[in-house]
């Protein structure tokens, strides 16, 4: 299995024909936009991909594994992806 970097999305784009340096500013201006919307809070919905959003993560109590020691783990933003039904249809024929 490969792995999909953003140097790869850039080259993928200037396969297409679009000039390299054009094509590097693309890729970056397209994540950054994302970057900077989730900051926000705001969510991005990609149509057929997917949406990306802030989850509030509750403050838990948890055991660290090596002492067996109670360890409170304070409340915190997490990324999150939520996949469209289209993106786990195509996923699930295996297309």
């Amino acid at each position: 299995m490969e792995t999909v970097t953003k140097n790869s999305l850039f080259k993928k784009v200037v396969n297409l024909g679009v000039n390299g340096n054009v094509a590097k500013v693309a890729v970056q201006s397209f994540i950054d936009c994302i970057v900077d919307s989730i900051k926000k809070g705001e969510k991005v919905q990609i149509s057929g991909f997917g949406t990306f959003i802030i989850r509030n993560r509750k403050e838990r109590i948890c055991r660290n594994p090596k002492t067996g020691e109670k360890v409170i783990v304070p409340a915190r933003c997490a990324p999150a992806f939520k996949p469209s039904e289209l993106l786990k249809k195509w996923i699930g024929n295996g297309k």
